[in-house]
């Protein structure tokens, strides 16, 4: 650190965000004859989400904002939720509704250290301070409420130097990610590899011969508790969850179970909801002790054959390319029972199930070790940016640390 930076350490100023940030909303009158590509904003800070391209003919809106490069952006709507971020330099044009203002950064704010402060709670707690309304999910963030929001501003030196630090945690975050990634498509290139081979008692039918599909049922995230029937929301099955699993991470009331609908040990849970093509009809093969609730945006397949080979099945090139026949594309993306029924399965003999799952589960441990450290280094970074922004940790000795 310079002396010139270690001279100001001290120099932080409390302030009204206004002091660095101006409203900068530039509204378009919508052309029923053009294209406009829409984003919004995923909660927690990570992010734009893209929505991709949406005719002036069939939106409902008359006018939308226009959505620049190197801007700050919140969701009015979402805002309680943590709906900020900062767009990236390289952004291409872009549009959301009026809920999405923008502002533009003064000289004083250095905009990678704003993004970096839209990942923190601390801002996603002023925030929800600053939602008004009806209570839950009517409440809104008023651009003038939001300017308002006191922060301790440090010099521009100081930000800069933060950015730095934290940015490179982030970057051998992203280095893991990547690396767990690629494992991941090997890993899937294989199975399609193996699956594709053949032999002496290879069979091969649709998912309605080689097992039986039933539906789950509804419960909701109000229900949970923390200990008793474990149950799978589809939701987990992409953040939560491998390939197979022998633990929930929620439980729902033991007087629920005569209501729900059960998957057995062996079973496989299957995801029929989610946000794209490429992810619904990922699975989790239940290998617990105890029966679990199933959600109603999941199936239970139930079979004889090796749990694990079948969870794979459901992530191989096999099933990837069947399900994008069959799924439904609106707001969301399902698949049904009767399509996933007509979806055609190798089955191998049971022995070269167990090969396969064995040789596929070898990578998934090489990927879990890299999420486990990849998840290690995000604890790391929390806790250096919490003390970095209430200075309990000098900039110096954050540039020392071994991570």
């Amino acid at each position: 650190m310079s002396d010139a930076a270690a001279a100001v350490q001290d120099e932080w100023v409390l302030a009204p965000l206004s002091r660095v940030l101006k409203l900068n909303v530039e509204v378009v009158d919508v052309d029923p004859g053009r294209t406009y590509p829409i984003v919004g904003v995923l909660n927690r800070g990570r992010g734009l989400l893209f929505r991709g391209p949406v005719a002036g003919s069939s939106t409902a809106y008359k006018k939308l904002n226009r959505i620049g490069p190197g801007v700050l952006v919140y969701s009015r709507l979402k805002a309680f939720e943590g709906a900020i971020t900062v767009t990236p330099d390289d952004l291409p044009e872009s549009f959301a509704s009026q809920e999405f203002p923008t502002f533009a950064f003064g000289t004083d704010m250095d905009p990678d250290f704003f993004r970096i402060l839209t990942t923190t709670q601390s801002m996603w707690g002023a925030l929800q301070g600053a939602s008004k309304g009806m209570g839950g999910r009517r409440e809104r963030v008023k651009p003038a409420d939001f300017l308002n929001i006191a922060m301790a501003i440090p010099p521009l030196l100081v930000q800069e130097r933060i950015v730095e630090v934290i940015g490179a945690m982030d970057e051998q975050v992203a280095a893991l990610e990547v690396e767990a990634d690629s494992l991941l498509r090997v890993r899937n290139a294989v199975l399609g590899d193996m699956l594709s081979r053949g032999g002496e008692g290879w069979l091969s039918a649709p998912l309605s011969e080689a097992g039986t599909l039933s539906r789950g049922r509804r419960f909701v995230k109000s229900d949970y508790v923390e200990s008793g029937l474990g149950c799978i929301h589809y939701g987990q099955i992409y953040t939560d969850y491998g390939a197979s699993a022998t633990r929930t991470v929620t439980y729902l009331p033991e007087s629920f179970r005569g209501s729900m609908r059960l998957a057995q040990p062996g079973d496989v849970v299957v995801a029929g909801t989610s946000e794209n093509v490429e992810d619904v009809g990922k699975a989790v093969a239940w290998l617990g002790d105890e029966d679990v609730a199933v959600h109603d945006d999941c199936f239970i397949f139930r079979h004889d054959l090796d749990p694990k080979f079948v969870s794979y099945f459901f992530a191989s090139p096999f099933f990837q390319h069947q399900k994008r026949q069959f799924a439904s594309v609106t707001k969301v993306v399902r698949i049904s029972a009767a399509n996933l029924k007509k979806i055609v399965m190798p089955v191998p003999p049971r022995d070269e199930q167990e090969r396969i799952s064995r040789a596929a589960g070898a990578v998934d441990a090489q990927v879990a070790a890299l999420q486990a450290e990849a998840e290690r280094l995000r604890r790391v970074r929390v806790a250096v940016l919490s003390g970095l922004l209430n200075r309990t940790i000098d900039i110096k000795s954050a540039e020392l640390l071994e991570v």
